[in-house]
């Protein structure tokens, strides 16, 4: 029987009411309590590093997360993460970066509704993440949620109460789980290279989201202060004319600063030479694009990349369109 450890850091998963609201209070042994089938699955023993409302997840707490399962790896098949849903797609992509080649399933989950309501979706997800990472074919990470499963860089939160409340971005599920069953649709190959952990992020890292008549007092401060700005434009991508001049004379004046270029819009992702606004940008700046990568993705892999590597410039892009855990598709091999 594998041996699976779960690793509980809160979330609505392990919430009661109190007089302000859900919050975290229920403790690893006692969320297994809820699902004794566990016990016919895998051989499971538990850590809580944390106990948060995702919404308070910091980049500090996936390095003590990193640092847990590192510190753990030998010991254990796999592990699962209970998690808070708000954050939770962030926390995969940046598991996805830290931790790469893992050939042990690392399996995020979490739920919608409590553990310990009668009508929850907990229960489910956390059986399913457990027979997840027994399973001898699963490896990497991944979310585990409403039967589905997610490479790790791929999920978006798109439902804020419906169980169905993730979806993968722009690429097919791995797998679904019905009844108990895996079924596999992409097949996980060996990984080539050894696993590999990272416990270091650059967390100086700024989104900047455009919105119709942006004003450009704001980006002086941005380019000054921050090692990347993350631009989260309209459509396939774009800088409009209401802060073009300041942010192009930025561009030149802080060449340290990365830029990368995103979209607002979830799926098909970015192309900058479509129109002028974003094909004028070319001309003027040097910057990466997101193409299809999902904004969570972007933001945890250039934090990754920031706190880890030092590099000339055509040797980031090239990590920043290297593949990762399915991370980017179109972006390969393309450079600004």
């Amino acid at each position: 029987m594998k041996r699976v450890l779960l690793i509980a850091t809160g979330g609505t998963i392990a919430s009661k009411k109190s007089e302000n609201g859900l919050k975290p209070q229920i403790s690893p042994e006692e969320l297994l309590s809820y699902i004794p089938q566990v016990k016919t699955i895998c051989d499971v023993s538990t850590v809580q590093p944390m106990n948060l409302d995702s919404s308070n997840i910091r980049p500090e707490h996936w390095i003590q997360i990193v640092h847990t399962i590192r510190a753990n790896y030998e010991e254990y098949d796999g592990f699962v993460i209970a998690h808070g849903t708000d954050t939770m797609a962030y926390t995969a992509a940046a598991l996805s970066y830290m931790i790469q080649n893992s050939p042990k399933p690392i399996v995020i989950t979490g739920a919608q509704k409590p553990i310990d309501m009668e009508i929850t979706d907990a229960k489910s997800n956390l059986l399913d993440s457990f027979r997840y990472a027994s399973d001898a074919m699963s490896q990497g990470v991944q979310i585990v949620f409403d039967g589905k499963v997610i490479a790790g860089t791929r999920a978006k939160k798109v439902r804020s109460k419906s169980y169905n409340a993730f979806s993968s971005i722009d690429y097919p599920y791995l797998a679904v789980i019905q009844d108990g069953c895996i079924m596999r649709y992409i097949p996980m190959l060996p990984y080539e290279e050894e696993v590999r952990f990272y416990e270091k992020l650059d967390s100086n890292v700024y989104l900047i989201k455009l919105i119709p008549g942006i004003s450009p007092s704001i980006l002086p401060f941005l380019f000054e202060h921050y090692d990347c700005i993350i631009v989260e434009s309209f459509g396939v991508g774009g800088i409009p004319e209401s802060i073009a001049d300041e942010f192009y004379h930025l561009c030149q004046t802080y060449p340290n600063t990365l830029v990368v270029m995103s979209t607002q819009v979830a799926h098909e992702g970015s192309d900058m030479t479509v129109y002028e606004v974003g094909h004028d940008m070319k001309s003027h700046c040097r910057f990466l694009e997101s193409y299809d990568m999902t904004l969570e993705s972007v933001i945890a892999k250039v934090m990754w990349m920031l706190g880890n590597f030092q590099m000339e410039r055509d040797d980031m892009e090239a990590l920043f369109y290297r593949k990762i855990n399915h991370d980017v598709i179109f972006g390969i091999n393309r450079k600004c």
